[in-house]
């Protein structure tokens, strides 16, 4: 069985900020979906790391919370919501135990979904229905693994059958994640260390039923 990535490395990524996916800004692929008003209601960030898809939804008016397990990363999303004048919430939480009350109509997952392994998968799709209000969607946006890359990638296979007990998968598409490349996968990529890249990905659209 595949391991899912430990909390330790996430809390040393987060206090060194030598992450990939610490990209400073929110995703784009996350950005057009507020821009073409998929985003509604209630709204859940979970792995949300530094917070910049939660300061983002929050700057423009959303009812959000951002969760993830990592304390560290949550201090530093506290932080960066103070510094840039955004009241926005978080907590620290594990997405796989996220509670037993419905109450989010929007998911935005970015890069969460792909890091867990087969078991982990499933409780988390199990958690994300235990609070989701029945017709509400989440979005993944996940590493593909369709060409080389940095980080976990999975195939589109990985999302439909995650998905398959109690959701509707509504699209699946290819897409982008943008990335800052390190100097370690700089000369396997042949791209310039320090810079930003946009990495294969996938966007899912799913609906829990009722």
């Amino acid at each position: 069985m595949e391991p899912t990535v430990p909390r330790s490395v996430f809390d040393s990524a987060y206090e060194t900020r030598s992450a990939p996916w610490i990209i400073g800004e929110p995703q784009p692929a996350i950005v057009e979906l507020e821009h073409a008003g998929w985003i509604r209601g209630s709204v859940l960030d979970p792995g949300t790391g530094l917070g910049e898809h939660t300061i983002y939804l929050a700057r423009r008016g959303y009812d959000v919370e951002g969760v993830d397990f990592s304390a560290p990363a949550v201090a530093q999303a506290r932080a960066n919501a103070a510094a840039q004048g955004v009241e926005a919430r978080f907590e620290v939480a594990d997405a796989l135990r996220l509670g037993s009350e419905p109450r989010y109509d929007t998911v935005v997952d970015s890069a969460l979904f792909h890091v867990f392994g087969p078991g982990d998968r499933a409780a988390y799709t199990r958690s994300l229905h235990a609070v989701c209000r029945p017709g509400a969607r989440v979005f993944v946006l996940a590493l593909s693994d369709a060409e080389p890359g940095i980080g976990p990638r999975i195939s589109d296979t990985v999302i439909r059958d995650a998905f398959a007990d109690g959701w509707v998968l509504e699209s699946l598409k290819p897409s982008r994640y943008r990335v800052l490349i390190g100097a370690d996968d700089a000369p396997r990529l042949g791209l310039p260390a320090g810079e930003h890249a946009d990495m294969a990905a996938w966007l899912a659209r799913v609906r829990r039923e009722p």
